[in-house]
């Protein structure tokens, strides 16, 4: 698993695009605080940047560096959860608007929803939890598939679109850590508001 861990750090450290598995689905991901390979993930997508995309992030450590306040609830629902669980949080630090230049003290202006909110989630599965842990900034995680077309649960349910437009494919056998069900989805806010956007 080390040199798999190694092979994809090289890309993401390089502004790549890789295709992995992690706790939940496949998923396609790059450096967060990358604007540029943000963008081509976007663009591999096609999908409009409007939309903003679930990080994966090591801990809870390193959540707290790219949002300005952790809600309490979100300490707690992290401390209980015992399924994978992507919880969106209120104002993200984030690079300015447009601005392509990677800045690693922030995220990617174009990973955050156009109210400051941003969806993280600490996976679940080692070879995930090991890639973030090492490249030291979260990562993009969306599902590997083209706007609108169906999420793989298995490798073999990827397009061939999907898979020659990224810069390196993770050692499909790693898969066996996948639930292959999406998580939940749990919006809190500061002022210990909670809401389910996904069971």
């Amino acid at each position: 698993m080390n040199e798999e861990i190694q092979k994809a750090l090289e890309v993401l450290r390089a502004g790549g695009v890789i295709l992995y598995p992690t706790d939940t689905v496949w998923g396609i991901g790059c450096d967060a605080t990358d604007p540029e390979a943000v963008a081509k993930v976007y663009a591999l997508k096609k999908r409009a940047d409007s939309k903003s995309l679930v990080l994966l992030a090591s801990d809870i450590d390193m959540i707290c560096r790219y949002v300005r306040e952790i809600p309490e609830m979100a300490v707690q629902l992290i401390e209980v959860n015992d399924k994978p669980m992507t919880i969106i949080y209120p104002d993200a630090v984030a690079g300015e608007k447009g601005n392509m230049k990677s800045d690693r003290r922030c995220l990617a202006f174009n990973t955050v929803a156009e109210d400051g909110t941003v969806g993280i989630r600490i996976p679940m599965m080692d070879f995930c939890r090991q890639l973030v842990s090492k490249l030291g900034r979260p990562i993009v995680s969306t599902s590997a598939n083209i706007s609108g077309e169906p999420t793989p649960k298995k490798f073999s349910e990827i397009s061939e679109a999907v898979r020659t437009a990224v810069d390196h494919i993770a050692d499909p056998s790693l898969e066996r850590g996948s639930t292959g069900q999406s998580s939940s989805i749990i919006k809190v806010g500061l002022d210990y508001s909670i809401e389910i956007i996904r069971k």
